[in-house]
């Protein structure tokens, strides 16, 4: 019997949220056999239409209380997300609603309407990184975690944003129907199968550009030049301050030591070479400065919590 998966839309959603996991389950009933598609899809709302941008309208299935209840029950994000969690209808239909499906899923702030149903207390949930603080005030009693493109606890699956709602339809599409169809449809969206939930979403070198301050210049530089000597010393005397000096004002302005910074640029530069390249890694520990194979291995499973082979054979590209 086909799985039905619903979207429920508002004005102001994001199209790519609810539009990138729903071209998903579309692929996966491509690929199956036409006579027994495994997934019957709709796209509702509150009322019968969302704006979802000027001049854009979505015309939808109005969600009622006769709604049939579906298996699966998706909510995408968007700046609309808070007035649609207003809307009287909210409290009368779409919680009453929620509980009756078999799974609940989020993409990006969608979670905060998961969260507005009391589904999610006491759950690990996650969202977009912008939105972590709003959320942590707003849902004290939801375990908000940091990172991770997405997250699964019981029937209730919640997701990073943007195109990782992709990687969580796939991780369903993989549970449902099994690898080999997740990987067609994978492929057919030129997207890799599969980014695991467990994968940050956004590296540290991105992270460390929003922390940068007066240190943007200096993290440039460590990253162009990680084999080279990035002791304490070597770093403050090209910041022109003392030791003392420059670990009290680097870690005001980033949060964090320079010898971490250091070791986050190395593991990251050794993360990006084994998803990207066949290097071994011997070659890959000397080229971030590592220096050997074992310091590269003990680091990155201190620093991932998997070795550098299993990363490599969970996330590699095809190269």
């Amino acid at each position: 019997m086909a799985k039905t998966i619903q979207f429920i839309t508002f004005s102001q959603a994001n199209l790519i949220d609810f539009a990138g996991p729903l071209e998903v389950f579309l692929t996966a009933n491509f690929y199956s056999d036409p006579k027994a598609q495994p997934y019957k899809l709709s796209i509702t709302s509150l009322d019968d239409t969302a704006t979802l941008a000027d001049n854009a309208d979505l015309h939808t299935i109005p969600l009622e209380r006769s709604s049939p209840a579906p298996h699966t029950l998706i909510v995408p994000g968007g700046p609309g997300i808070h007035s649609f969690c207003r809307n009287p209808r909210f409290n009368t239909i779409f919680k009453a609603h929620a509980e009756k499906a078999i799974r609940l899923v989020s993409v990006c702030t969608g979670v905060f309407a998961l969260a507005a149903t009391g589904q999610l207390k006491g759950r690990e949930a996650t969202t977009h990184w912008s939105a972590y603080a709003e959320f942590e005030q707003s849902f004290p009693d939801v375990l908000l975690k940091r990172g991770p493109i997405f997250v699964n606890d019981g029937h209730i699956w919640t997701s990073a944003g943007v195109t990782s709602g992709i990687d969580l339809a796939l991780a369903l599409v993989e549970i449902d129907l099994g690898h080999a169809i997740a990987l067609k449809v994978a492929k057919h969206l030129v997207v890799f199968l599969k980014r695991p939930g467990d994968q940050n979403q956004f590296s540290t070198s991105l992270d460390m550009q929003t922390k940068s301050g007066n240190f943007s210049d200096l993290h440039a530089w460590v990253q162009a030049n990680l084999v080279s000597d990035l002791s304490i010393k070597a770093l403050a005397t090209r910041m022109h301050m003392t030791e003392r000096t420059f670990i009290r004002r680097y870690r005001e302005s980033t949060g964090i030591t320079p010898r971490k910074m250091v070791e986050q640029f190395r593991i990251d530069a050794a993360r990006s070479f084994l998803i990207n390249t066949s290097r071994p890694l011997k070659e890959i520990a000397y080229i971030t400065g590592l220096g050997h194979e074992a310091t590269l291995i003990r680091k990155f499973s201190s620093f991932f919590g998997v070795t550098p082979n299993e990363y490599r054979g969970r996330f590699k590209s095809s190269f």
